[in-house]
């Protein structure tokens, strides 16, 4: 049955993807997007939904956009490790005042349920040496991993006390077509492309589960159908790959020539260089019998041969 769904960072990398995957399933779709890095949503879906440059800060915007929303997609957010490292203000401001926003707005105007875009950087230093699952101890340390896991608690207050149901995704390691060079995947394959020094900061020995997008919003979708209380999953690919090794990868993939290079990582990337984290979908599967399922090649030769389609 076709829904009016809001879409907070509905221009961005995930977002776009999510919001033509709700057009082509033929709901109404409102997008606010404060259009810092853009609009990623390509011209065909454009044309088809409603879209307002706003931030999620803006209380008014927040309440008077979801007016008539059945659902809500919580995905803005600043993102990136150099970004948010050197905007640990704007990140927290963004997540925290957002969700306050976003949950106003829900609550005034009668909508139930509320997809968060969370992340794996709560896990922190965490469990490095076992796949991680949503039951352990989490361990965040940076502006972005604490306002995240402030606002998962936030939601579970707001189920407990108000009765506003939420499911809090935590992505790990999301890529494909569309996504910039602030996330190490598409800086490699540019930098690859153009026959650059790849730089790879530290050893490459840290690992990442990489999670190729159509598996992300397939899982969103199905879970958005089991949206109940307040509860929280993983979306991980559930295979970790060293740095290095992506690195190599990427360089054998494209025909490169180019050379790895090993940087020291500067101080402010100390709390977000884990050095090994890969998750575990399996409460994902239990209630949607979905895992990611695209492999690392496979999704970067998806990314490789895909055109970016974009409107600025």
């Amino acid at each position: 049955m076709s829904k009016k769904i809001f879409v907070t960072g509905g221009a961005g990398f995930i977002g776009s993807h999510l919001v033509q995957r709700l057009v082509n399933e033929g709901h109404k779709v409102v997008v606010a997007d404060i259009l810092l890095r853009g609009n990623k949503i390509n011209p065909e879906t454009f044309r088809k939904i409603q879209f307002h440059q706003a931030d999620v800060r803006d209380s008014a915007a927040m309440l008077e956009l979801s007016k008539g929303c059945d659902l809500i997609y919580h995905f803005a957010a600043v993102l990136g490790v150099d970004v948010v490292a050197d905007n640990p203000v704007e990140t927290m401001d963004t997540e925290i005042i957002g969700m306050r926003n976003i949950c106003h707005a829900a609550l005034t105007n009668g909508i139930k349920k509320i997809m968060y875009a969370s992340t794996s950087g709560i896990y922190g230093h965490s469990a490095i040496d076992q796949t991680v699952t949503e039951t352990i101890n989490v361990d965040p340390r940076t502006s972005y991993a604490i306002a995240k896991r402030y606002n998962e608690i936030y939601l579970a207050a707001m189920y407990q006390e108000k009765g506003l149901e939420s499911i809090s995704v935590r992505f790990f390691n999301i890529y494909g077509p569309g996504q910039d060079e602030r996330m190490v995947i598409p800086r490699f394959l540019e930098q690859a492309r153009k026959n650059k020094p790849i730089t790879v900061y530290g050893t490459g020995e840290q690992t990442r589960d990489f999670t190729y997008i159509d598996d992300t919003i397939e899982a969103c979708m199905l879970l958005t159908e089991k949206i109940k209380g307040s509860e929280i999953y993983n979306i991980a690919n559930e295979h970790e790959i060293s740095i290095r090794d992506l690195a190599e990868k990427i360089v054998a993939l494209s025909a490169s020539k180019s050379p790895i290079q090993f940087l020291e990582s500067p101080s402010k990337r100390y709390d977000y260089e884990v050095g090994r984290r890969w998750g575990s979908s399996e409460k994902l599967f239990g209630i949607t019998g979905f895992k990611p399922g695209i492999g690392l090649e496979e999704g970067l030769n998806y990314v490789l041969n895909s055109p970016l389609k974009r409107v600025v």
